[in-house]
């Protein structure tokens, strides 16, 4: 199973591919789709949603996963935001794709084993998980890969319950 991991923004979108065989997680290919500053939002917004479908065509998920998004301060960015996270969803179930979202809670929890983990050790589990030689810059691409490790751990349980039912 291959899953895009994608952690929501305008500026800096996260993503990241990962093969889920068996009990493996294998990164496939991960970066980043960046807006430049001080451009229409409408062209942001393009230029993300087709940067999207662009990678869903060239990777071929079978799943999408994203971070639910959390804003305490700013309801300009959360707009903006959301709006970029709506094109990014579109993109997915325009191409048949079945699409989750993880608190940041549910994310922290499946990559560190804790909730409350830091940025950091989210960021360290990511790369030792994925046996990466470096942690993936910007942070939104550790982000991002951490969401899609999150699905794949959240859809082997979600197997072994449908089996654990069907008995």
């Amino acid at each position: 199973m291959r899953i895009l991991g994608i952690d929501p923004g305008i500026a800096i979108v996260g993503f990241g591919f990962v093969d889920k065989v068996g009990s493996k997680v294998i990164p496939v290919q991960y970066g980043c789709i960046q807006t430049e500053a001080h451009t229409p939002e409408e062209d942001r917004l393009l230029h993300v949603y087709e940067g999207m479908v662009q990678l869903i065509d060239k990777y071929k998920p079978d799943a999408v996963a994203f971070e639910k998004l959390f804003f305490n301060r700013n309801v300009t960015t959360a707009m903006i935001v959301s709006q970029a996270r709506g094109v990014m969803i579109l993109a997915a179930v325009q191409k048949g794709l079945p699409v989750a979202e993880y608190t940041p809670l549910q994310v922290k929890q499946a990559v560190v084993g804790y909730g409350k983990a830091e940025k950091r050790q989210v960021q360290e589990m990511v790369k030792i998980y994925l046996h990466l030689k470096e942690i993936p810059k910007p942070d939104d691409v550790a982000d991002a890969l951490a969401v899609a490790i999150c699905h794949a751990h959240s859809s082997t349980l979600n197997s072994m319950i449908k089996e654990v039912l069907k008995k």
